[in-house]
């Protein structure tokens, strides 16, 4: 399933940054918003399938449907953009405002002095996968089971045609699953992926 106002785009490879490229010290605390990959477990196929190029959400991937929603609701200064959730990983767009007062904000991605920081990229990541493998967890009886993996992957948006592009892969993404290197079917993927994912999760 994605998300989107209303708006039909085409399909665009080249915009998708599978690496984080998050810089040292920068400074999060400007104007700015963020394209956000977090990818299963072992990037198992938990959420669902694929079919006909539509995203078919099971219940698991309706908590995680439900669960980036509230982080919309419950936040008043984070917007969400489109996002889609895909069988094994996530992608969707941040967009963090100064309080409704029409300056963008950028969250920081590193929590200050060890303690949580509020509506930063790393805090909002973190409870999304509370949340997520707690209610999943306990669907399955599988207390203490990973549903996610440790890290994940961001992007900072520039500049309104990286966010055009970014969009337009997000929505495209369930059309792309058969080539997709997340895709356990897809042998090209997981062959170009298996030297990187050597004694990794």
């Amino acid at each position: 399933m994605y998300k989107v106002q209303g708006m039909d785009y085409k399909y665009s490879p080249e915009i998708h940054h599978r690496r984080s490229i998050r810089l040292r010290n920068y400074n999060y605390a400007q104007a700015g918003a963020y394209f956000i990959t977090i990818c299963s477990w072992k990037r198992e196929c938990l959420f669902g399938e694929v079919l006909d190029g539509i995203m078919r959400l099971n219940q698991y991937g309706q908590i995680v449907e439900k669960e980036w929603l509230q982080t919309g609701i419950i936040r008043i200064n984070v917007k969400l953009d489109v996002f889609v959730v895909m069988p094994n990983h996530i992608h969707g767009i941040f967009l963090i405002d100064d309080y409704g007062r029409g300056t963008l904000q950028r969250a920081p991605t590193k929590e200050q002095f060890g303690k949580p920081v509020s509506n930063s990229i790393p805090t909002i990541i973190r409870l999304l996968k509370s949340a997520t493998t707690k209610q999943i967890n306990e669907i399955r009886n599988t207390p203490g089971h990973p549903i996610w993996q440790r890290n994940y992957y961001e992007h900072i948006i520039r500049n309104e045609n990286e966010l055009s592009h970014i969009r337009e892969y997000i929505i495209n993404n369930p059309f792309q699953w058969a080539v997709d290197e997340n895709n356990p079917s897809n042998i090209r993927g997981t062959l170009q992926r298996a030297p990187t994912m050597k004694g990794k999760p």
